[in-house]
């Protein structure tokens, strides 16, 4: 029998990305979190805490102010999610202002005189990190994320290997590192981690093939699997493409439960996948139940999905 499959089922949703400073004074934010547990029956919640920087080729990001929500604001949803009886991970993520994804950060591998260079940014990351470590050790996450979909500094694995072992000095937990969907198999410093995860928004046709390819890598390593994100937008089309939150026309209720539909079949069929994490539950800007016929976003309040998702979670 394989080890990973007494590992408990991390049915989890993302839950407040891109909060800022201060979110939790408010009441909406629990009224969110606990219609998420209502609906979804999910047992545990992914908070990110995003640090900013300027481009993808900027060396300094802003852990620390208006834009970054701080320790008070994780502690509260850390008791709150816990009174509600969810596990929490914590996840430490970097987006660029300028909108372009994390996944194109990236320098040049041989210093370059006055070009940007990979010891500064790594540097800056490390801080994040660790600020946000020090959060999950403090809370007693259940799992900490040391990025997410980094696509770009992958291959650093010496810098990794680095950031990972300062982390283990601050948290105690076992950690884990959400790669991009298809990158699975490129990452080569899985050793360091405690849990293997990624961004699985794979087309509808081919989950069953990829399911297959990371399951190769999880052997190689013997380390446990979960999706650290999931989810389709409920788009026509979203279906075949559902990373991309631009694709796709119009609303479709339908597209977006048969793709989850799908997901949850494939997941009955790979047990070595031991988590999830859908895509994603706003913290303070959740529309109304019934407003979600008329939504075509990830979130599935309100929608046939969540339906889906309710059943799963009471099968586990």
């Amino acid at each position: 029998m394989n080890a990973n499959l007494a590992i408990p089922f991390i049915n989890s949703y993302t839950y407040g990305f891109c909060e800022k400073q201060g979110f939790t004074n408010g009441q909406t934010w629990k009224w969110s979190m606990e219609e998420m547990v209502r609906t979804t029956h999910c047992n545990a919640l992914v908070l990110p805490v995003c640090a900013w920087q300027d481009h993808a080729y900027s060396t300094t990001m802003t852990s620390v102010g208006p834009d970054v929500m701080d320790a008070d604001d994780v502690r509260r949803v850390c008791e709150h999610a816990r009174s509600l009886g969810l596990k929490v991970i914590l996840k430490a993520m970097v987006n660029c202002r300028d909108g372009y994804w994390r996944a194109y950060i990236r320098f040049f591998d041989s210093p370059v005189p006055t070009e940007p260079r990979w010891e500064d940014w790594f540097a800056s990351w490390e801080d994040h990190v660790c600020r946000v470590a020090t959060m999950a050790e403090e809370n007693h996450a259940d799992l900490f994320c040391t990025g997410c979909e980094m696509v770009g500094t992958d291959h650093r694995d010496v810098e990794w290997r680095h950031l990972i072992a300062r982390v283990r000095t601050i948290y105690h937990g076992p950690i884990t590192y959400n790669c991009d969907k298809f990158q699975e198999d490129h990452v080569r410093w899985w050793d360091a981690v405690d849990v293997i995860s990624s961004s699985g928004y794979y087309p509808i046709m081919e989950l069953r093939e990829h399911f297959t390819r990371i399951e190769q890598t999880a052997q190689t390593f013997n380390k446990p699997f979960m999706f650290m994100e999931c989810g389709c937008p409920s788009r026509h089309g979203s279906a075949h493409r559902p990373n991309d939150w631009r694709y796709g026309t119009g609303t479709s209720q339908e597209e977006q439960a048969a793709w989850y539909q799908a997901f949850l079949s494939e997941l009955k069929a790979f047990p070595f996948i031991r988590g999830t994490s859908w895509w994603d539950w706003s913290a303070t800007r959740l529309y109304p139940e019934a407003a979600g016929t008329d939504n075509n976003g990830y979130c599935t309040y309100g929608k046939p999905a969540n339906d889906l998702l309710r059943t799963f979670a009471d099968s586990l």
